[in-house]
């Protein structure tokens, strides 16, 4: 997860890749939208495929949380 950074200074905190101005998000949604691996490593040559990983990781782990209801008594 070292290459998933925040910077309060760079994309509004938002978590990026590896310092570089390219949003965990963006890659995400390039991926959800049918956007293949090789495609956006085409389009994004300073990108590597273990940043892609990296991202799925880090949106993994944080859909990853309990969810808490009150049970009614």
């Amino acid at each position: 997860m070292s290459r998933i950074t925040f910077d309060p200074a760079q994309s509004g905190g938002r978590p990026c890749i590896r310092g570089l101005r390219i949003r965990v998000k963006d890659v995400l949604e390039l991926l959800a939208a049918g956007t293949t691996e090789a495609e956006i490593l085409s389009d994004f040559p300073y990108l590597e495929p273990d940043d892609i990983r990296a991202c799925l990781a880090f949106a993994a782990e944080e859909v990853d949380h309990p969810i808490l209801r009150a049970i009614p008594v």
